[in-house]
């Protein structure tokens, strides 16, 4: 269970570090030193490789975690965090999935044809999700803390 453990842990460090270095630090950094169109070039370019990280981060975080559940036995046998860690964690994939399909995709193409007030847009509501993603992550991150002792 060390490893798995550890395993899930690395890949939240991945998903909800990345989120908090764009949020937090890219962006703000980007909106000061940029133009839109550089800078919305530069997002494209960021994302491309940031969510296949995400990608492989949310599966090895899926597989980890209910490999520890059965180790437990089961979701009835679990402890309340472990609820929330799924309830929450899975929120935050629906999200992200939504962010990847619905937004990221759009702003590509978006990005590509040069329409950038388009692309402002889109990029301004995946800003959003990702924000509220942070949010819930580290929400969730200090509340298994808390519940764990």
């Amino acid at each position: 269970m060390a490893y798995a453990k550890l395993l899930h842990l690395l890949s939240v460090l991945i998903w909800v570090g990345g989120m908090f270095f764009a949020y937090m630090i890219l962006r703000p950094a980007a909106v000061e030193v940029l133009e839109p169109p550089p800078r919305l070039r530069l997002w494209v370019n960021v994302f491309s490789r940031f969510f296949p990280w995400v990608w492989g981060s949310v599966a090895v975080i899926v597989l980890t975690g209910f490999y520890m559940i059965s180790l437990f036995g089961g979701m009835g046998s679990s402890p309340l965090y472990v609820h929330l860690m799924l309830g929450l964690g899975t929120l935050m994939l629906l999200i992200y999935s939504y962010v990847f399909f619905a937004c990221y995709r759009p702003l590509r193409a978006l990005v590509a044809e040069q329409r950038w007030p388009d692309a402002g847009a889109m990029l301004g509501k995946i800003r959003q999700l990702v924000g509220l993603n942070l949010a819930l992550g580290v929400a969730l991150i200090v509340m298994v803390f808390a519940m764990r002792g």
